[in-house]
This record gives C-alpha cells, sequence and structure tokens, in this order.
C-alpha cells in the first residue's frame, strides 16, 4: 500500500507548484515601455470595439517585393470621411523600416526606423510630418530606445518647424521577477523646465497583470487589472482618481469571450452607464468583419446610441 505522503497524490490547482511555474514564466516576459504598463487591460478596454465610428474600412496587402499597404477609410456620426494610406517597407540584412504615408488632412508621414543600432537592444526612429499646404507646419521627431531583459528606456525628441521649440520626453521602465517600476518626464529645452512627471508601479505574469500609475504630475492615479481566465475568457478593470479634486475619475469594466477561433465577443460597461458590445468573426482567409453598438443605459428610451460596422481585408 502506497504511502498517504506519496508524489502521486493529485495536487489542487491552486497548489505551489503551480504558483512556481507562472512566476517563472513571469521572468521570461519582456519589460514593458512605461506607456504599456497598463496595455493588456487598455486593449481590452479600448480595442476593437466598433461603435466609435459609422463604419470603418481597412484595406491590408502585401506586395511581391514585401511591401506592406495598408489603405483605411472611416466615416464618423457627422457625416466626415477620413482615410489614410500607408507603405511599409522592411530591409532586413541593414534592420532598417521606411514607412511613408499621406492622410486625407494632407498630412505627409515619413518614418526610418534603424534597429539594433550600434548595440543589440537599440532602436532609432526619423520621423517627419509634414503639411503640404501649411509649409511652416513641418515637425522632426527623433525617437531613441533602449531595452534587454530588465530595463526598457525611450526618449521622443520633438523639434517645430513653426515656433522652433524643442522639447523631450523620456521614461524608463526596470523590471525584477515580474515586479515592474518605471516614470516619465517631460522637459521644454526652451523653458528649461520640466513640464510633467509620471510615476508607476506594476506586476506581470503570464496569466494576469496588474498596474498603479499616476499622470499628469501625479494628480491623476489609475489602477489597472488583466486576467487571462482561460483560453477563452478574459476580464479587465481600470478606476481612476482625481487627487486635487478629491473624486473619482471613471471606472471601467470590460470582458471578451471567444466563441470559437474564429469568432469573438466583447462587452463594456462605465460609471456612467455608457455599456458597448462587439462581435467579430472571421468570415474567410482574408475578411474579418465587426459589428458594434454602444448604449446608454439610463436613456434607453432615447435617441443616442450608436451603431457601428469595421470590414477589414487582408490579402
Amino acid at each position: 500500500m502506497s504511502s498517504p505522503l506519496s508524489s502521486d497524490i493529485p495536487k489542487p490547482y491552486g497548489s505551489t507548484e503551480k504558483l512556481v511555474k507562472d512566476v517563472n514564466r513571469a521572468f521570461a516576459l519582456p519589460v514593458p515601455a512605461f506607456g504599456d504598463l497598463s496595455k493588456a487591460a487598455n486593449d481590452l478596454i479600448n480595442k476593437d470595439f466598433y461603435h466609435t465610428a459609422q463604419a470603418t474600412l481597412d484595406v491590408k496587402l502585401k506586395a511581391p517585393n514585401g511591401t506592406n499597404v495598408t489603405v483605411k477609410g472611416k466615416q464618423g456620426f457627422d457625416g466626415v470621411t477620413t482615410g489614410s494610406v500607408e507603405g511599409k517597407h522592411t530591409l532586413k540584412p541593414q534592420n532598417v523600416t521606411v514607412t511613408q504615408a499621406w492622410t486625407t488632412a494632407s498630412l505627409l508621414d515619413t518614418k526610418v526606423e534603424l534597429a539594433n543600432v550600434a548595440s543589440t537592444g537599440v532602436k532609432v526612429d526619423l520621423q517627419n510630418l509634414w503639411n503640404p499646404s501649411k509649409p511652416n507646419s513641418a515637425a522632426q521627431k527623433l525617437n531613441l530606445a533602449f531595452k534587454n531583459p530588465n530595463v526598457h528606456s525611450r526618449a521622443f525628441i520633438n523639434y517645430g518647424l513653426a515656433n522652433g521649440n524643442l522639447d523631450a520626453v523620456l521614461d524608463v521602465t526596470a523590471g525584477h521577477e515580474g515586479f515592474l517600476v518605471g516614470g516619465e518626464a517631460g522637459y521644454d529645452v526652451q523653458k528649461a523646465a520640466i513640464t510633467r512627471y509620471s510615476l508607476g508601479l506594476g506586476y506581470q505574469t503570464s496569466a494576469f497583470t496588474a498596474s498603479l500609475v499616476g499622470t499628469q504630475n501625479l494628480s491623476v492615479v489609475a489602477a489597472s487589472y488583466y486576467q487571462k481566465v482561460n483560453s477563452a475568457v478574459e476580464v479587465g478593470t481600470k478606476a481612476a482618481y482625481d487627487v486635487q479634486s478629491g473624486k473619482p475619475a471613471g471606472l471601467e469594466l470590460a470582458s471578451k469571450y471567444k466563441l470559437d477561433p474564429l469568432t469573438f465577443a466583447k462587452v463594456k460597461i462605465n460609471d456612467r452607464g455608457i455599456a458597448a458590445l462587439a462581435y467579430s468573426t472571421k468570415l474567410n482567409a482574408g475578411t474579418t468583419l465587426g459589428l458594434g453598438l454602444s448604449l446608454d443605459t439610463a436613456k434607453l428610451n432615447e435617441a443616442g446610441h450608436k451603431i457601428g460596422t469595421s470590414l477589414t481585408f487582408e490579402g
């Protein structure tokens, strides 16, 4: 007869062994940028809800030479139609990516990305924004990034041709065994002054993430939580508090349910009683349909509810 202390005795789902495995997987997760401390919850709450526009069309194509072309169009509830065309080409041996975009607002956006410059983990982005109808509106941006298994740091340097203003935003995140701490600061070169600062804390595993971030000079504090319950269900929440006014600044709850490998549904609601529903399904290998609905639960009998559609073609 085997001993009652035998290793054959099954361990409960929440056993120490499983906890150790989750922690070990957390060690392997990359350290996010400071702006992405709450990314999992933000994506669940904000992405793939199609009620924000009356109709949205995305066409994604890949040319024979490897260039990715994306065409986007959107019609708002005010009847205004906007769109953009973007081409992206990567020179893999040189680790260089060139992106050129044009929008219906006549904005030309050119970006050159250089990966692993001088050392592994170093990235340099050069960006030029120009509106031909407004010659003095040109702006240049230099973005620098460095990351390794324990640190993710970035610098954004902006120069405006119209006013000659030069400013920079710096952020850094450090991580150890799933725990994250980071900060951000904005600096105006002409004024020689710090224009804003933020601080954040977080913890991440493969199953859930949690964060606490203070922005706007720590005057607004937001807490977020995201969990992948199982392969089909995700849940998330975000709550904000205005320190200066001493009042809550917002609360949102969201969930995603994967109906099958090609279809999912999402729902969210905020503290003002605005609920949103979304449904997305892949019609075939290159076509995805999205449907969205927004309801004011406090005024169900009144106008103001929104319905939106989205169609994506990939080839």
